[in-house]
């Protein structure tokens, strides 16, 4: 015999968390280690001029102060390892020779911190630019593999050094594709690339999805060339 307080309801299900819910990151102190190359300097002055804290890492302290001071904004400068100690998030915007290099340097520095990887193995011949494939698989994943410690993530790939540095443009109309292991994590990716005017960040799979993002800067530099632009990505439907 079964009774009436026998039924048992279901729960609710909990209604899907809206993707372009994105946490504050307004507050967090951002790290770009190459923030005197052109890629970094580019990002540090986007987001320095979007109210972000910003720190230029470079291996002369001296160096990344002198830039610093270049770009204003309050931005600051100090050697990577200071760099990387005082961020909450480090972009590494380093030459894709000395990746590896820098970030085994900086494993300790760079333990519990968000790491943001936006270098491109790329080789160079008579034929013009093509991508290389490390070891790991991609730049990120090796970044993963010399950062057991940090959350690695992968964004800013496509992005013109010449436009992220050129104070005449107000806005750069652009997607940030992000990759990551964790979506809390890829999600303030998103909204840091937010910050920025013009500028959206999207979620685009695991680390192990890296190369090919990486490898598609060879094809926009190609369409630099032919058609004397700085070429961006959107993605449609999204």
């Amino acid at each position: 015999m079964t009774h009436a307080d026998d039924t048992t309801t279901a729960p609710a299900k909990t209604p899907a968390k809206d993707p372009w819910e994105l946490p504050d990151v307004s507050g967090l102190v951002v790290g770009v280690l190459g923030g005197t190359g052109d890629q970094g300097r580019g990002l540090a002055y986007r987001l320095a001029r979007a109210g972000q804290q910003v720190v230029i890492g470079s291996r002369s302290a001296e160096r990344a102060q002198t830039a610093a001071a270049e770009l204003g904004l309050g931005v600051e400068g100090a050697d990577n390892a200071e760099c990387a100690r005082r961020s909450d998030i480090v972009i590494v915007a380093v030459p894709w020779d000395g990746h590896a290099k820098t970030l085994e340097s900086l494993r300790e520095e760079l333990a519990g911190k968000l790491v943001v990887d936006c270098v491109n193995p790329l080789g160079f011949d008579k034929q013009g630019t093509y991508a290389l494939t490390p070891e790991e698989g991609s730049a990120a994943q090796q970044a993963a593999a010399l950062l057991p410690g940090s959350r690695v993530t992968a964004a800013f790939h496509h992005l013109s050094a010449v436009l992220l540095q050129d104070p005449e443009v107000d806005q750069i109309d652009t997607d940030v594709m992000v990759l990551g292991e964790v979506r809390a994590d890829t999600d303030i990716v998103q909204a840091l690339a937010a910050r920025i005017p013009g500028m959206r960040g999207v979620f685009a799979g695991r680390l192990r999805n890296a190369h090919q993002v990486e490898s598609l800067v060879a094809n926009l530099i190609s369409v630099n060339r032919r058609y004397k632009a700085h070429a961006g990505l959107r993605l449609t439907d999204v």
